[in-house]
């Protein structure tokens, strides 16, 4: 299990890339995600226990500051976010769905961790920033009551950062649409 998770975004590709690179080869992290973002921005999702995470970035962020936008560390994350990077969570179906939206990559991943650490629901998806204009959004479900209060928690985190979009919750998804989600 990984420690910790950091997202860092840079204003151009180029400076985005060399962070990147530079922050694999200072730390023994493992890049979660590494790719351009609308509007011709640049971020990475780093994992690994929390002192080479912690390192990584410190040292990306000085190397690039004048072009490092945001970012977090995030020490313990819930397991289930890792698998829901590559939307590889192995799901039969969907009980109730639930979706949140934020207009930034670090709020999605900040809000998904909360959630699933506030109710008991399977994250099924994070998709982060990319063909979206650098919005990002999360889908996971479980029993209705879970999922509503999951969602509330996640709301809760990203009005505060000001970055909240839109949620919903469907409590039973028609199987159509549950194909495309799952």
């Amino acid at each position: 299990m990984k420690k910790a998770i950091a997202i860092v975004e840079f204003a151009t590709i180029s400076a985005g890339i060399k962070a990147a690179d530079m922050m694999a080869k200072t730390a023994n992290i493992e890049i979660i995600e590494s790719q351009t973002v609308c509007p011709g921005k640049y971020m990475t999702v780093i994992a690994g226990i929390l002192s080479a995470v912690t390192i990584a970035v410190e040292t990306a962020k000085h190397a690039y500051g004048e072009r490092y936008i945001s970012g977090f560390i995030l020490g313990n994350p819930h397991e289930s976010l890792f698998p829901a990077f590559h939307g590889t969570t192995k799901m039969e179906e969907i009980h109730a769905l639930g979706v949140f939206e934020t207009f930034d990559a670090a709020s999605a991943v900040l809000a998904a961790d909360t959630a699933v650490k506030a109710a008991i629901v399977d994250l099924i998806e994070i998709r982060l920033a990319k063909g979206m204009c650098g919005k990002s959004f999360a889908t996971l479900t479980g029993e209705i009551s879970a999922v509503e209060a999951a969602i509330a928690h996640a709301t809760t985190v990203t009005v505060e950062a000001g970055m909240f979009l839109d949620s919903c919750v469907i409590a039973n998804p028609d199987k159509q649409l549950a194909k495309f989600i799952l």
